[in-house]
């Protein structure tokens, strides 16, 4: 059985730019987005790929079934099958102490979050956080993507205070600018 195991943070600061090794532009919507009794299902492209993904329910583990599917249909499926609105977003993978994170600069209605992920191969495996590691958010069920594409906006993360209008958790409060995370 396929289990993915992820921890994800808010992203504190653009530190992680640095480090970039890889980016991609995804677009993804849900067939189905779960809930207390039922999977997720995803279809995602990446411009000449094309996924389909089912998962479990779940925060830190979940199963996760992945299959990959011609490109021709996902844009089909994301054009006539998915809920409103996409989640448009780009890609960043960073290296840091023996792991690969993604980093995710969202467009579209998420305009402003950048959400960082790290895959696990266990539950207990320790992690060194990198210095733009903001709030952790692993637990909270609003920051699985199958929820956002339903946000009216960027959630705050629970017991934080008020956050930045477009979401991001920047300390200096500055307004997002980067291009990467505008919709095409």
């Amino acid at each position: 059985m396929a289990i993915e195991i992820e921890r994800k943070f808010l992203v504190a600061d653009d530190r992680w730019r640095a480090g970039v090794v890889e980016r991609q532009q995804i677009r993804q919507g849900y067939l189905q987005r779960g809930g207390p009794d039922g999977p997720t299902v995803r279809v995602r492209s990446t411009g000449s790929r094309g996924w389909i993904t089912v998962k479990g329910r779940g925060g830190l583990a979940r199963s996760e079934f992945e299959y990959p599917i011609p490109a021709e249909d996902a844009a089909h499926m994301l054009a006539t099958l998915c809920r409103r609105p996409l989640i448009e977003k780009v890609r960043h993978v960073v290296p840091h102490a023996g792991l690969s994170w993604c980093i995710d600069v969202f467009g579209g209605h998420l305009a402003g979050l950048v959400l960082a992920e790290v895959e696990l191969r266990e539950i207990g495996q320790a992690v060194a956080l990198p210095p733009w590691a903001g709030t952790e958010v692993t637990g909270d069920l609003r920051f699985h993507n199958s929820a956002l594409v339903l946000a009216g906006g960027v959630p705050v993360p629970q017991g934080a205070g008020e956050a930045h209008p477009a979401g991001r958790s920047f300390p200096d409060g500055r307004a997002d600018g980067h291009p990467d995370s505008q919709t095409p």
